[in-house]
Formats: C-alpha cells, structure tokens, sequence
C-alpha cells in the first residue's frame, strides 16, 4: 500500500486519535481540537475523517443510538454492548481473523480492518426485567 499525502487537518485528527485509547464522535475531536487551540469547522473533520476511513487510517463503530466512533486503525477491538444501558464490554479474542485472510485470497480485497458487534442484555439489565 502507498502512502498518503494526509492534509493538516487530517494529521491533526490522526494525531489525536493515536492518543486516545478509546473511540471518539466527530463531536468530541471537533471539541478537542478547538480546546487545543486547533480550531477546525465540524464539516473539515467530518470530510477529513471521511477521507482517512476511505484510505484505511481510521476505523469506524456504529452504536445502536446511530453515533459513529472514531479510532485509529491499530488492532481489532470487537465488543459485546447492552442495549438497555449501553454498556460495552471489550473482547479480547477475535474469532473472525482467519475469515478475514480467507476472504482476502479468495476475494483479492484489501481489508483494512472489521469490527464484531454483539447486541443484548448486560447482568444487571436482565435481572431488572425479569423482575
């Protein structure tokens, strides 16, 4: 793969995403980069994190409110999320790589990344509606 000449705004976004940790909203790097006296209008970062999600530099999780999260493209992260609460759960165990490489030789698609998502009832929400 080449490597992509990134704009100013789209190396800020990933400078910021490769600090964090965790996945954050358009919102959230909107805010954070004004905070740090990187002010870029909310349509720059939606079209640069368009851009970056295109190339395989950022990955995306959809939660089932709709809100798109936003994280580097570093390892698989794969979690279990409670619709009642919207607790979610890390897994540690990816149970799809070698789909993955199967599906790559026998397809010739480069895959950037995947995500797996389990929707149900954490403990806590299900001992609430069974009672």
């Amino acid at each position: 793969m080449k490597a992509q000449q990134h704009t100013r705004s789209q190396r800020r976004i990933l400078n910021l995403l490769k600090n964090l940790n965790q996945g954050i909203s358009a919102q959230e790097i909107y805010v954070e980069l004004r905070s740090q006296n990187q002010g870029l209008g909310l349509a720059t970062v939606y079209r640069a994190l368009e851009a970056l999600k295109r190339e395989g530099a950022v990955q995306v999780r959809m939660l089932p409110n709709g809100e798109s999260l936003y994280s580097s493209v570093h390892e698989d992260k794969h979690h279990m999320t409670c619709l009642e609460c919207g607790k979610s759960i890390s897994l540690n165990e990816c149970p799809v790589h070698e789909l993955e490489s199967q599906l790559h030789r026998s397809h010739q698609f480069t895959i950037f990344y995947h995500t797996l998502e389990f929707f149900g009832l954490c403990n806590q929400c299900q001992a609430v509606h069974q009672d």
